[in-house]
């Protein structure tokens, strides 16, 4: 008789390790969530950079953007005010919008009718045309005007070298301490307020225009 066949037991299967998946190798789990965690910072990085990106453009958009209106105002020259009454006012401006102007050591032209303390050197003999310094008028206005948007023409830095600049640097030297109104008569201080337009017809200064805090 053929007994080889009863002394092979059959083999049990090897055991398998708790918690693992048949076919699944033991670090696939771990191996999943580190590339999670991987991709997760890349993209994180990534929005960071875009958010970076995004504010240099904002800032170059900015910086290099058009300019507005009182951007081209000079600070360190005078400034020409022509108003559509055809009166011109020199000075600085000191406030420039859409509503109104703010403009302070004021000058205008006017004929010269007659001698005032407050008139700076003739700056056209031709037309016997003076620089008046505002102030010194018979309502004794502030040096300052606030000036109605739409009454202004346009505007223009001057140049240091122009006759006007030339008249007015001349006029501060010889009163460093501010004009002197005291001796003034009222008639020499009416006709100091009769001022020239721009188109060297002489006309009184429109105050409906203007007002002097």
């Amino acid at each position: 008789m053929d007994f080889s066949n009863r002394s092979t037991q059959p083999q049990a299967p090897a055991p398998r390790a708790q918690g693992v998946p048949v076919g699944s190798p033991s670090t696939g789990g771990k191996r999943g969530r580190g590339d999670k965690g991987k991709w997760t910072r890349i993209g994180a990085m990534l929005a960071l950079l875009a958010v970076v990106v995004l504010l240099v453009a904002l800032i170059i958009t900015v910086s290099t953007g058009p300019k507005t209106e009182d951007s081209y105002v000079d600070g360190t020259k005078l400034q020409a005010v022509f108003l559509n009454t055809g009166q011109v006012y020199f000075g600085n401006i000191k406030t420039l919008n859409d509503k109104y102007f703010v403009l302070t050591n004021i000058y205008y032209l006017q004929t010269n009718n007659s001698n005032s303390s407050s008139s700076t050197s003739t700056t056209n003999s031709s037309n016997n045309v003076t620089l008046v310094k505002l102030g010194c008028e018979l309502h004794e206005p502030y040096d300052q005007m606030v000036i109605n948007r739409q009454s202004v023409t346009f505007w223009e830095n001057l140049q240091s070298g122009g006759q006007v600049a030339k008249a007015v640097d001349k006029f501060q030297q010889q009163n460093p301490s501010g004009q002197k109104c005291s001796d003034q008569s009222s008639s020499s201080s009416s006709t100091s307020n009769t001022a020239q337009p721009a188109n060297g017809n002489s006309g009184t200064a429109n105050n409906s225009t203007t007002s002097n805090p």
